[in-house]
């Protein structure tokens, strides 16, 4: 498989090149040149796959043949090797529970697989890689947990200094080893071009291999399709008009959904659960698309003002406004009304949410409205525990702390505060 980038403007690339230069030359996002549709029988027949099978068959046509069939075979299995349970709250809406990795986080999935393929391809080269990456709160959890140690693989992890959770925190600036940390006075969005401007400075790509653990990057971005899937396989005998509602920040995993859907999994609508930082849900009503600065929320995970991915979601529908506001509605929600969507599902199924999955439940319910008839699966992509401060003083009960989290717990924090271009220049080149 090749990838061509969105901008149009650079060379095709392989699947391992898309992996280890992450952006494209002309600043692009790499794009697969073509979607193959998996038969018909393929979702006949969910019932009788594993996971790994799903997935293994999911995802094969974006990286054969450069990674072999056996290997990637073991990399898909080394990558889900956790649950992903959907729990039904009503007859109208359930949750898929993403949060069961070593980092608690959706985004365990595609840090571990990416990882897996980078240290594949980095088997027998002397040069090392330094992943790059920006963070709003757990892509650098989940990244630096799955690159820990790996061979030739050197991660810097810049994330807004005060804007992410204190256990966010924890878990990307604590493991040490090939793990590094920057604290950058200002916001995620501030985070995202510093790093955009590195892979584009010739001073440091001329001395060093850059590649990106971002959504932006196609080996953390696709492997997100595979939960959609899952959900799917333990709802599709029950439930005929299956709608997901994705709390979405840079948009990586409603665009992987839709991936999903590409390969001919039968998903009518998507939802794009916004906090106040909705320039997809205005988007869709004025058909203008203006970025804007980040708003500091309590579901910072979202709190991106200039998604990377919506051009991804834009490259599906071949730009075509119609088509994809006919497969996708947005609404945007406060941080009231957030806190009390955690507070209405405590009180009415006893289920404790963190504030990302809030706002898809609320999307949930915004959809309903208008389509009683469908049954809504909002993806809850982080365990409430990662926000204790905002989850404990909502619902008035402690929660206790998984092991995962206990594990980091009480660990020296080592991160280098930096504000500007330059100072992450001298700390990249030193």
């Amino acid at each position: 498989m090749n990838y061509y980038s969105l901008n149009k403007q650079a060379p095709n690339a392989s699947f391992k090149d898309a992996v280890i230069k992450g952006l494209a030359p002309d600043k692009g996002l790499y794009f697969p040149e073509s979607i193959t549709p998996l038969p018909k029988a393929f979702f006949d027949n969910i019932d009788n796959l594993s996971y790994s099978d799903i997935a293994f068959e999911a995802i094969k046509q974006f990286v054969l043949p450069e990674i072999p069939e056996a290997i990637l075979k073991t990399i898909v299995e080394e990558t889900l090797s956790f649950d992903f349970p959907v729990v039904e709250l009503n007859e109208n809406i359930s949750t898929l529970e993403l949060f069961h990795g070593p980092t608690m986080a959706f985004k365990d999935v595609g840090a571990r697989f990416m990882a897996r393929c980078l240290g594949y391809f980095n088997r027998n080269n002397d040069r090392e890689v330094t992943v790059l990456v920006a963070t709003s709160g757990d892509t650098g959890g989940a990244v630096a947990n799955g690159f820990l140690g790996v061979k030739g693989v050197n991660v810097v992890i810049l994330y807004p200094s005060g804007k992410v959770s204190d256990i966010q925190e924890m878990q990307l600036t604590t493991l040490g080893q090939n793990i590094k940390a920057l604290e950058v006075n200002g916001t995620f969005d501030d985070c995202q071009a510093l790093v955009k401007t590195a892979f584009l400075d010739e001073t440091i790509t001329s001395k060093m291999q850059l590649t990106s653990a971002n959504s932006i990057n196609v080996a953390r971005w696709l492997p997100q399709l595979f939960y959609f899937m899952f959900a799917y396989k333990q709802l599709h005998n029950k439930y005929e008009d299956i709608v997901f509602s994705v709390p979405s920040g840079n948009f990586g995993n409603i665009c992987a959904g839709m991936m999903a859907q590409q390969l001919g999994l039968p998903i009518n609508h998507f939802v794009a659960a916004n906090n106040v930082n909705n320039v997809v849900t205005r988007y869709l009503i004025s058909q203008l698309y203006e970025p804007k600065p980040s708003v500091q929320t309590v579901s910072n995970a979202m709190d991106v003002g200039a998604p990377s991915n919506f051009i991804r979601i834009q490259e599906i529908y071949k730009n075509d406004f119609k088509s994809l506001k006919e497969n996708i509605s947005s609404y945007s929600f406060t941080d009231s009304q957030t806190k009390d969507a955690m507070l209405d599902i405590y009180n009415k199924y006893n289920y404790v949410a963190d504030p990302h999955g809030a706002v898809g439940y609320l999307g949930c319910i915004s959809y309903l409205k208008e389509h009683p008839r469908a049954h809504c699966v909002f993806l809850e992509t982080a365990h409430p525990t990662k926000f204790l401060d905002v989850v404990e003083d909502v619902i008035k009960e402690k929660q206790p702390l998984p092991k995962q989290i206990q594990s980091v717990m009480g660990k020296e924090k080592v991160a280098v505060k930096i504000s500007t271009y330059e100072d992450l220049k001298n700390f990249l080149l030193k």
